[in-house]
């Protein structure tokens, strides 16, 4: 079974703050209602939609989708 998009992207963290993922990660961390078990694009894009910041955006979100995808 492929892992949630979340416990993907918390692969990102503890990097250097500079990139856009780390900041992403720690952002997506600290958000205590994101869908942790989701693998759903639709669900996850909504979310961050409706509650993006400066380091939770839509641009990085796609960016980071693309690397969930492709590391199948």
């Amino acid at each position: 079974m492929k892992k949630s998009f979340y416990l993907y992207v918390l692969t990102f963290r503890g990097g250097d703050w500079s990139d856009p993922k780390v900041r992403f990660a720690e952002e997506m961390f600290d958000e205590h209602n994101f869908p942790k078990q989701s693998t759903d694009f639709d669900e996850l894009s909504t979310y961050i939609e409706s509650f993006a910041t400066d380091n939770l955006t839509t641009e990085m979100f796609d960016e980071l989708w693309s690397l969930y995808v492709e590391q199948g």
